[in-house]
């Protein structure tokens, strides 16, 4: 997409340093333009919206002041980094963001040297950004290194065991805390924006530094200035607790001042060590729908630019608006039923209980390995606590999964949503792995369905179970089937047979069966919906190998340690011999386009599953025809 003459400013910046070339009074002006034209693609396209409009002065005056790349910018996932991509090098290929072979809606070392850390998970930013630090120090390079976080990922446990390292290790680290939900009233501001420029201006800092020598021998003295300066800055501002990790606090400041932000940016570059800047943004600042509705505006589909007014969804339900309705049911009839998420309400098909049942919901915010033991806590006291949680957020709660819910084999469901192909989001979001991590777990009671009504009964499995158990399904549409109110208990570790046929049967586990059967029908091949992935129905798999002379299995995870393996693993043990094809998610992680996309490029649509089963099976599939 080439930028038209309505960005007259933007057009002239094709990297960081166009931009420096820029008079500073015209930057206010530039990020006008970027904030326009963020709006503009994102409205036609979708994408991440509301966070990197409120970025769009910080993304500038960061690149105006500092010499990236070889200056450091390590920006925190990639939701507020959307105006930092516009600035390096990627404007015109914005259009393309999150869609296959396009930009990365995240942060992505492979695709720019300005990416100087990829990140799709929050919270890694400070840790990331200190090791670079370091590394400089340990070379003796000379570069300044910044870290961009929100306030919502601070919330994370990594954060703040990165921000208690660097404190103590004296290290030349500027962390910046993008606190989108503070409101700044006009007085206050004008007063916190001035004392961050006194407080972090060179006069203040050398008699700072020079007191400590000279006040040094005087300890009565030194006592009564550092009080005075604690004091005076403790009336105006929250810096206590960043100044006791071993910081230098600034702040807060007015993330949309750009004269301000330059300032004090000046100021803390030439400042050494662990120095912490606090500033106050709005999300979604400059478009007046996002700035009312910003979780809305979050991630979006594309929309009317001068209304707001969103791409009218599907009408189908999602396996999350299943899981929703599911909960909120299941909170009815039993009152012991608690609802836990680490921020992802909206996600994880939440909204409707946390309104209906705000006593028995739990947001714990993004702490995936709090939200975990924090349910094994609720269990031990006789409660049924749920936790509503991504794929591949559950990989950072692996080990309190064993330690603290399996080893004590406590009664915790997880409903574990984005199971499989999610899209656009691409490899850091991939649930390409949970059948694998969660399968090998003692005591897990494992399930994954294969449409609407087999979801609403797995949850209802799983919850009566007496023991860890999960359930994952896809991000998205199921095959469009009407569930019953009524739930009923799997038997466990049973398997359906859906398709009867000769010579070659088709395991397959969760969304892959409507696939499975396409493909069944026109090779004539038994069917089996699976279901359960732990434990697996001995009984049929073993059946299915007596009766026919190829067994595939089927699975939207990696072929590596998933279903497919217990089958092989089943197999081996009870002595069969028979030929066996298991298809899945390849060894490499998956890039970003829609569901049938990657799917299709995995080999996972009919097509290539018909096509691998052919080329694997010729003779088998010989023998069938003549048969028939």
């Amino acid at each position: 997409m080439t930028l038209s003459s309505a960005y007259p400013l933007l057009q002239r910046i094709n990297s960081p340093p166009d931009l420096r070339l820029i008079s500073e009074s015209d930057l206010e002006n530039v990020a006008k333009e970027l904030r326009e034209y963020l709006i503009e693609v994102i409205s036609e396209i979708g994408g991440h919206l509301a966070a990197g409009l409120g970025t769009v002065e910080l993304a500038v005056a960061l690149h105006y002041i500092f010499d990236t790349p070889h200056d450091r910018l390590v920006w925190d996932i990639g939701h507020q980094a959307y105006p930092h991509k516009i600035l390096t090098g990627r404007k015109e290929l914005l259009s393309t963001i999150r869609q296959k072979d396009g930009v990365s809606g995240f942060l992505r070392r492979s695709e720019s040297e300005y990416d100087t850390f990829g990140a799709g998970h929050a919270g890694t930013s400070i840790s990331a950004a200190l090791g670079m630090a370091c590394a400089a120090q340990l070379q003796a390079i000379t570069r300044k290194v910044v870290a961009i976080i929100g306030d919502g990922a601070l919330t994370a446990g990594e954060p703040i065991e990165a921000l208690n390292n660097a404190g103590a290790m004296d290290t030349d680290l500027l962390v910046i805390l993008n606190d989108n939900e503070m409101s700044i009233s006009r007085n206050v501001g004008a007063l916190s924006n001035y004392l961050a420029r006194i407080l972090s201006g060179r006069t203040y800092t050398t008699v700072r530094a020079g007191s400590k020598t000279v006040l040094g021998t005087m300890p009565p003295v030194q006592a009564l200035a550092r009080r005075w300066e604690e004091h005076l800055k403790g009336m105006v501002m929250p810096s206590t607790l960043f100044e006791e990790l071993g910081f230098y606090y600034v702040g807060p400041i007015n993330g949309h001042d750009i004269r301000t932000l330059i300032a004090t940016l000046k100021n803390l570059k030439s400042i050494k060590g662990p120095r912490f800047l606090h500033i106050a943004t709005q999300k979604g600042r400059g478009y007046k729908p996002a700035e009312g509705e910003p979780t809305i505006f979050h991630g979006v589909t594309p929309f009317d630019r001068s209304t707001g007014k969103l791409e009218k969804k599907s009408n189908k339900r999602s396996f999350t608006d299943v899981f929703g309705d599911w909960l909120c049911d299941m909170a009815e009839t039993d009152e012991k039923l608690i609802a836990i998420t680490p921020a992802m309400r909206e996600g994880s098909g939440l909204v409707k209980f946390s309104k209906k049942f705000p006593h028995r919901y739990f947001d714990v915010g993004i702490a995936e390995q709090h939200a975990l033991t924090f349910a094994a806590g609720i269990a031990c006291e006789s409660l049924k606590p749920i936790v509503a949680i991504y794929s591949t957020f559950l990989q950072r709660a692996y080990d309190q999964l064993i330690h603290d819910i399996s080893i004590q084999n406590l009664d915790v469901t997880l409903a574990i949503d984005r199971a499989g192909i999610v899209g656009a989001d691409g490899q850091t979001h991939q649930g390409a792995f949970d059948l694998s991590y969660l399968r090998c777990i003692p005591n897990m009671l494992l399930m994954a369905p294969a449409n609407e009504p087999e979801a609403r009964n797995m949850l209802y499995t799983a919850y009566m179970y007496e023991g860890p158990s999960a359930v994952r399904y896809p991000r998205g549409a199921g095959p469009g089937m009407v569930e019953q109110s009524e739930m009923t208990a799997l038997p466990i570790g049973s398997a359906e047979i859906v398709r009867h046929g000769q010579g070659i049967a088709i395991l397959s586990f969760g969304i892959m069966l409507d696939q499975s059967l396409i493909v069944g029908t026109e090779l004539d091949a038994t069917v089996v919906n699976m279901r359960f992935i732990k434990p697996l129905d001995r009984k049929s798999i073993l059946n299915a190998a007596e009766s026919h002379l190829l067994l595939v299995t089927i699975e939207d995870n990696v072929v590596s340690g998933g279903a497919g393996s217990g089958v092989n693993e089943i197999l081996q043990e009870c002595g069969y011999n028979i030929p066996i094809l298991n298809l899945g998610l390849p060894d490499r992680h998956i890039e970003q386009g829609s569901r049938e996309q990657m799917l299709a490029a995995c080999g996972l649509d009919p097509t290539g599953i018909k096509s691998a089963i052919q080329k694997r099976a010729p003779l088998e599939l010989a023998a069938t025809q003549s048969t028939a």
